[in-house]
């Protein structure tokens, strides 16, 4: 199962070649721990992945949002970009839903009927505006936050274990086939 998404990554990724002669890219070019899967690279950017894609709700600015604190904090690029999706159409709704509720139970007052109302009619963006400028915002906010550092500790715990007990399973295939001559 691995194997073929190596390869499909190794395939499709880009090569480092292609991000120097690309002007916006080249700066990240040139420091390849960026773009190496290490066993410290690879938790923190999941972890970065996460943080930024359930905090900073805007697609498109969820990926530069990851590549620029994944520069800062040695992350992996590829890895913290893959991850700002996990907020999705699919999954946003009860993302904020519930970052409401928390924020409610923090003490800030917001009317979850009421987003529950405007999701299901689809409301505009200047309805969705006016229920954020009234008490809605400090819940919203600090419920995401609470979410994503939440989200991105247990990825950084789960990416390391995952990653120690693929690179300890490697190990141990290894030592089964170079067994005894």
């Amino acid at each position: 199962m691995v194997e073929p998404i190596r390869r499909w990554v190794a395939r499709n990724a880009p090569k480092r070649e292609d991000m120097l002669h690309n002007r916006w890219l080249r700066p990240f070019a040139k420091r390849a721990e960026l773009w190496r899967f290490t066993r410290r690279s690879v938790p923190r950017g999941v972890a970065i992945g996460l943080l930024v894609g359930i905090f900073l709700m805007v697609p498109g600015l969820q990926i530069i949002g990851a590549a620029l604190l994944c520069v800062l904090l040695r992350g992996n690029i590829p890895i913290a970009a893959a991850m700002t999706f996990l907020s999705n159409p699919a999954t946003t709704p009860f993302i904020l839903f519930m970052s409401i509720m928390i924020g409610n139970r923090l003490g800030f007052r917001a009317d979850s009927s009421a987003f529950s109302d405007l999701y299901g009619r689809h409301a505009g963006v200047g309805e969705w505006a006016r229920w954020l400028a009234s008490d809605a915002a400090p819940a919203l906010v600090s419920g995401l936050f609470i979410i994503a550092i939440g989200s991105a500790a247990v990825g950084y715990i789960v990416s390391w274990f995952a990653w120690r007990w693929w690179t300890g399973h490697k190990w141990k295939r290894r030592s089964l086939n170079d067994g005894p001559a």
